[in-house]
């Protein structure tokens, strides 16, 4: 298939800036990171013009406004995205776990595109790991050294990247949803959702094992996770609500559902809504207990007591700058101390709140940086193509190459004539703050 981009908003006269990841509405995490790179992008160059390389296209162009222009490159051949490349002044690799097995190479070809074109190229807090595919492996040494700058969302992916062997400075920050602005979540959707007013709500998030959860044993953990929503339903007479952050979850929240004992007091958030909606609707919880990242941090923004359950590094190490429980993992063995450690939230969270504020303050500010870093390549691009921008004084980024003067528009790709795809499946809120409004009285 070779599909046209997308029509373009009226031309904008500062740089073109490209920005790649798993986009296109499979993850509502990878959607939230999405609107915050474009809002960093967008608060610090508003002339830019913003151009998405989506894996559904059609789903950004209705839920991004704030791209100005978006090419599909997945199932479309080849040259249709290479021909996008040479036009950039910058190609951002978005955030998000899009360095793993199986996956890194595909992002990496078109990274590795743009740099043959002499196009700066910049890593947006990405997160990286398992990487034991000796191709990947080398992917990621590789293009990754001859990035502008390369930019991780936590410990653990700087050291898989050492592991990997790659040899240059590796900043670490944070995830960018961090800086998520919330959406209000209605009244009238939480009826359309069947949910009553005034109820005690536990949110809960189950995923699917995949590539990034391989060791994960589906029956053991839909028993844990149900033990844990009965718990919660005798102990705080509450209604437990699944919110699903990607299609496969669904399946998995019905199976929790089927081990549950009282299934009549759960529900499954079914709308389609956007991550502010997902965040808004956080706003209703009284607790959360979860797996997935996003879902996480999304909890934590509003101030919710939230009890992660790990089952990869991304979530342990985001655990541990929360200051959540160090559990081992999603296991059925680990059910006492689970239980117990929810109890233990619930008790002793008018106590933690303050840590949590000053954590959640601490982790924003790092999401920010991300896009600081991401602003002085951009000052110092110069006007290679007449935006009429003078480039920076301060420090630039260290990198691979110098990221200034003008480009050729052609240059050797990568080879072969595959399609690009193999069709697998700014700033934020204004203030240093993260949003932590008041959640209803623990009490209450």
């Amino acid at each position: 298939m070779n599909l046209p981009p997308s029509h373009p908003h009226p031309a904008r006269r500062g740089p073109r800036i490209g920005v790649l990841g798993s986009y296109g509405g499979f993850n509502i995490g990878d959607e939230a990171i999405l609107t915050c790179v474009l809002t960093c992008l967008r608060a610090r160059r508003p002339d830019a013009h913003l151009v998405v390389l989506s894996r559904d296209a059609e789903h950004t162009r209705a839920h991004h406004p704030d791209a100005d222009e978006v090419v599909p490159w997945e199932g479309v051949s080849r040259n249709h995205v290479l021909d996008v490349l040479p036009g950039l002044d910058l190609l951002v690799l978005g955030g998000g776990g899009i360095l793993y097995d199986g996956e890194a190479r595909r992002y990496l070809r078109l990274v590795r595109a743009a740099q043959t074109r002499q196009v700066p190229t910049f890593a947006y807090a990405v997160g990286a790991g398992p990487l034991t595919d000796a191709e990947d492996r080398d992917a990621v040494r590789t293009v990754l050294a001859e990035m502008d700058d390369v930019v991780v969302r936590d410990e653990e992916s700087r050291l898989v990247l050492e592991e990997v062997g790659l040899e240059r400075e590796v900043a670490v920050t944070a995830d960018p949803a961090l800086l998520l602005a919330p959406e209000p979540f209605t009244g009238a959707m939480m009826r359309d959702e069947g949910i009553p007013s005034g109820a005690r709500l536990v949110g809960m998030s189950v995923r699917e094992p995949g590539r990034a959860a391989e060791k994960l044993d589906e029956g053991d953990y839909h028993a844990l996770l149900a033990d844990v929503a009965d718990f919660l339903v005798r102990r705080l007479d509450a209604r437990v609500v699944f919110l699903p952050m990607e299609r496969h979850d669904v399946r998995h929240a019905h199976a929790v559902l089927s081990h549950m004992t009282a299934p009549d007091q759960g529900r499954i958030l079914h709308g389609d809504y956007s991550p502010g909606q997902v965040l808004g609707f956080m706003r209703h919880l009284d607790v959360a207990v979860g797996m997935r990242l996003h879902f996480v941090i999304f909890a934590a923004l509003t101030g919710v007591p939230v009890l992660p359950l790990p089952y990869s590094g991304k979530v342990f190490d985001f655990a541990r700058r929360l200051g959540a429980p160090a559990l081992v993992g999603v296991a059925r063995e680990q059910a006492g101390l689970l239980l117990a450690e929810v109890d233990r939230l619930w008790d002793e969270y008018p106590q933690r709140r303050d840590d949590l504020r000053t954590r959640m303050g601490e982790l924003s500010a790092a999401a920010r940086e991300t896009c600081e870093r991401c602003g002085l390549l951009l000052d110092g691009l110069g006007s290679a193509r007449g935006s009429g921008g003078a480039p920076a004084t301060g420090p630039e980024p260290t990198g691979g190459r110098p990221a200034t003067g003008p480009r050729p528009t052609t240059g050797d790709g990568p080879t072969g004539d595959e399609p690009a795809g193999d069709g697998s499946a700014g700033d934020g809120p204004a203030g240093d703050e993260p949003d932590l409004s008041e959640p209803r009285p623990l009490n209450a």
